[in-house]
């Protein structure tokens, strides 16, 4: 069979990655061409399009680069008919992937979608347009069964595949040790704006806390520049990139930016407290929109605070500082690290990766659903 599969951020192309490797386990004659990142490409994909050409977020930013993204749209559309695959699988990535849905569903091409567009949380009439133009929906929060279901929409829950990436890297273990003291973690995200507002405030509680090693964990594509003018005067934090899976496995707690990282800090049973605070414009529109109570993973999931959120201007030195001493506490260490377990008990079923993979292929050959 001949797949065509689009991720466009890094947390897709690993996911793509897996997904592809367990494709070609229930397909061994698979033919695949994608746009994602490197990880696709050496689990055996011909790579398109990187992601880090694709990663526009934001209501600003997106307008900023309409005509980028337009572009990319014709000519995705264009490869896609070169190729002529049995089946389009689109990886999260919704701004994107929705219109390719749609454009592919009316050209007669078969349509799944693994990691469902977040409309539980905006739009909720796209669902819509999701039950018109995808044949298949796989989704991987244990809510969005009941969600969709309520819209008419029968859809298949396969797990979190953050589970089995969080798995193996514990059976590897932590890797060479990153301080000798201590560690709190920073994971401030990639995004320029958003780090521009939230790091230097993260930065000021290595004053509070002198016993701790703050170490952060740079993302790939973190402007050099920009991030030395932000840490130039903070000699004492440490940077690390490509390891922040170690860095969460030694790590007391975490300052956390909202996002999939949120997750991958429950997951490890790191206490952190969540951030957000970007483009002013972007938040107001967002804020408008936006319907969920909760910004974190975490949250969500669970249907109740399980971590602390701190956004926009309650994102301060002075509510970090408070929230960071109450994570240090072993009390609240402990309810946080009992809480995590439940989340975890929620997401596993297994490994969602193979799980996918088997109902794509049974859902060609008509073993599937």
């Amino acid at each position: 069979m001949r797949y065509y599969i689009i991720a466009g951020e890094a947390s897709g192309d690993l996911h793509g990655s897996n997904l592809i490797t367990q494709i070609h386990r229930y397909d061994p004659a698979a033919a695949i061409r994608c746009w994602g990142g490197d990880r696709m490409e050496q689990a055996g994909a011909v790579l398109v399009k990187h992601y880090r050409d694709l990663a526009f977020m934001g209501f600003v930013e997106i307008l900023a680069n309409l005509k980028t993204i337009l572009g990319n749209l014709a000519f995705c559309k264009k490869d896609i008919e070169a190729y002529e695959p049995d089946v389009v699988v689109l990886v999260d990535y919704p701004g994107f992937n929705m219109r390719i849905a749609k454009w592919a569903h009316d050209k007669g091409y078969k349509v799944v979608y693994y990691i469902s567009p977040q409309v539980w949380a905006w739009k909720e009439n796209r669902v819509k347009a999701i039950r018109q133009s995808v044949d298949k929906m796989l989704v991987i929060l244990p809510f969005e069964k009941a969600f969709y279901a309520r819209w008419g929409y029968a859809v298949e829950y396969v797990g979190h595949p953050l589970l089995e990436v969080v798995k193996k890297a514990k059976e590897a273990g932590p890797g060479k040790s990153l301080a000798e003291a201590p560690i709190i973690a920073i994971l401030p995200g990639s995004r320029r704006q958003e780090v521009l507002e939230k790091l230097p405030v993260m930065l000021r509680m290595t004053a509070f806390f002198p016993n701790y090693v703050f170490v952060l964990g740079r993302g790939p594509h973190l402007d050099d520049a920009m991030l030395g003018d932000l840490l130039k005067d903070y000699p004492q934090v440490r940077v690390v990139e490509g390891r922040t899976y170690d860095l969460l496995q030694q790590a007391d707690a975490a300052l956390v930016t909202s996002g999939t990282a949120t997750l991958e800090t429950a997951l490890f049973n790191v206490p952190q407290v969540v951030c957000y605070k970007g483009n002013p414009v972007s938040y107001q529109l967002a804020k408008r929109l936006i319907k969920v109570k909760y910004i974190s993973l975490v949250n969500l999931i669970m249907d109740r605070q399980v971590v602390t959120e701190l956004i926009q201007h309650e994102m301060n030195a002075d509510n970090l500082k408070r929230e960071l001493e109450k994570i240090l506490a072993p009390e609240s260490r402990a309810k946080m690290q009992q809480d995590y377990q439940q989340l975890w008990n929620l997401l596993d079923e297994g490994d969602a990766s193979a799980r996918a993979a088997e109902s794509i292929v049974g859902f060609l050959t008509g073993a599937g659903t």
